[in-house]
């Protein structure tokens, strides 16, 4: 079984998988004309000023709720195995990954609020690429296969989310913890099931009020520790970055025979860590109450930056500055197969993953002993926490999909409550685990599944997000807060967007001023 499981992780997520990730995320950075860039103001403006309303959440809550799933072991564990079966290189190829990705984030985003809707049962907003990929097409002869494609994503996201990526998750926390208090096993992992029942069990308003809290206390906590490591380590920057762009191109002596693996640790950490095409992010974008479906776009794409070049490039900086890692050839950790240590004295018997940062932070922090351990054994308790309980939001969003069929209120309610068992099932065996390789191939097969899914369904179905994009530009330049009405765009299906224009009609005011909305 776990052969079995490494193969198809190995097939997913190969050679094919980097070039359709890189590929999108080049066409769509041309076709949006460098909306990762161009826009970067939209995107801060809008976290600020941000609606919301009683069926949604605000974009500055949309955002932590993102944040929540893609900032995770990935952050953390996830930069240092694709340090170490990479080589420091696949840092740049992460950075690569993250910037092209924003482009496609900002179009499935965009997709994701233009054919959100109610849900039957709360009221609340919800959507994704389930609901784009039955809606965009529903008025045309592909209806029916659309339809199709629609469930098949969503089946496949509610068995990825729910089973096949907590484990990593729950993983991460508790060999973290084992490292650094000792604790069996089995105490983190009662902690993490017990929190995120009672998190879970509030619905979508409870888990954007947690992730809003948490998401950004932790993450500002973890960069200032990486600034300060990286001021204490100042005489490090010029050889850190010189190690990463020599190693991501092949040009360093040591790792130009590992280059290829360089970019393609690089795209799947980066993935993994940041989301980008992979159909999450639509789900907390549906969620935000906005005026333009653009917005929260922007919002999204910014998610990105804050994943991969904030938190990341920190893990990334903790590790190499110290010489905390080791690479190892041809992805093998038999110390036979060590391309190289790290200049930093780790321990034999560390193995790729948290390990390296809590080594690197231990190093700097030598006379508070434990300081490393504990303080990334507490990061990742939060950041994967966090992760898990998005993961159930977006399962229970996609299942919400599948259970329009089901016209039976109270068969639809034991259906989430068997969601909510699955996961905590999830949650427990990969806590328990002793073999996180295994976690991470079934995480991979789940990332690389709803990403092959998601990212070819957006190519085809682009048209909207430009339209959206080039509709808000316009309005901007002429001096509107801009506001969505599909029907002028010869947008089909966005019913609750026509519902929404059909009660406001925005107007321009003469000279200064703010534009009303009557």
């Amino acid at each position: 079984m776990s052969d079995a499981i490494d193969w198809l992780a190995s097939n997913i997520m190969g050679p094919p998988f980097i070039v359709l990730c890189l590929g999108a995320g080049l066409y769509f950075t041309v076709r949006t004309l460098c909306v990762q860039v161009v826009n970067i103001p939209d995107m801060i403006s809008q976290i600020v000023k941000g609606e919301k309303s009683e069926s949604g959440v605000s974009s500055f809550q949309s955002l932590m709720i993102s944040l929540a799933g893609r900032v995770g072991t990935g952050n953390i564990a996830g930069v240092a195995t694709a340090i170490a079966f990479g080589g420091p290189g696949a840092v740049f190829w992460m950075w690569v990954m993250a910037f092209l990705g924003a482009a496609t984030s900002f179009v499935e985003c965009a997709l994701g609020q233009v054919y959100k809707e109610k849900d039957q049962d709360t009221g609340e907003y919800r959507g994704g690429p389930a609901f784009y990929i039955e809606k965009a097409y529903k008025h045309t002869k592909a209806r029916e296969f659309s339809l199709f494609y629609a469930i098949l994503f969503a089946v496949v996201t509610v068995i990825a989310m729910s089973f096949f990526l907590p484990g990593v998750q729950a993983n991460g926390i508790t060999e973290s913890a084992n490292q650094a208090w000792d604790l069996p096993l089995w105490i983190p992992t009662l902690i993490i099931v017990a929190l995120l029942l009672l998190i879970i069990v509030g619905g979508v308003k409870r888990i954007a009020a947690f992730a809003s809290y948490v998401v950004p206390f932790m993450a500002f906590i973890y960069i200032v520790i990486a600034i300060i490591v990286m001021f204490l380590n100042y005489d490090q920057i010029v050889d850190v970055f010189s190690s990463i762009f020599g190693s991501a191109f092949g040009t360093d002596a040591v790792y130009g025979a590992i280059w290829g693996l360089a970019v393609q640790w690089g795209v799947k950490r980066g993935l993994y860590s940041n989301e980008a095409g992979q159909g999450t992010g639509p789900h907390a974008a549906s969620a935000a109450e906005v005026s333009h479906p653009a917005k929260q776009g922007f919002v999204q794409a910014f998610a990105v930056y804050i994943d991969t070049l904030f938190v990341c490039s920190a893990t990334a900086f903790l590790i190499l500055s110290t010489g905390m890692y080791r690479v190892y050839q041809n992805g093998a950790e038999e110390p036979s197969e060590i391309l190289q240590r790290g200049s930093g004295g780790l321990a034999d018997d560390v193995a790729a993953g948290p390990g390296f940062a809590q080594a690197g932070i231990d190093s700097m922090f030598s006379s508070i002993p434990g300081a490393g351990p504990s303080f990334v054994a507490l990061s990742l308790f939060f950041f994967a926490f966090t992760t898990i309980v998005a993961y159930y939001y977006m399962a229970e969003t996609n299942l919400t999909y599948v259970m329009r069929w089901v016209p039976n209120q109270t068969v639809r309610r034991a259906l989430v409550w068997v969601l909510r068992i699955l996961i905590v099932i999830a949650v427990a065996i990969g806590g328990l685990s002793t073999e996180p390789g295994q976690a991470w191939a079934l995480g991979d097969i789940g990332v690389g599944a709803m990403a092959w899914l998601n990212i070819l369904a957006i190519l085809v179905l682009q048209v909207p997000a430009l339209k959206v994009l080039k509709d808000f530009r316009a309005q901007k330049k002429s001096g509107l807060d801009p506001q969505f009405d599909p029907r002028t765009l010869g947008i089909r299906n966005a019913e609750l967007w026509e519902l929404r224009a059909d009660g406001f009609n925005v107007k321009k005011v003469d000279g200064p001023g703010t534009p009303e909305m009557v």
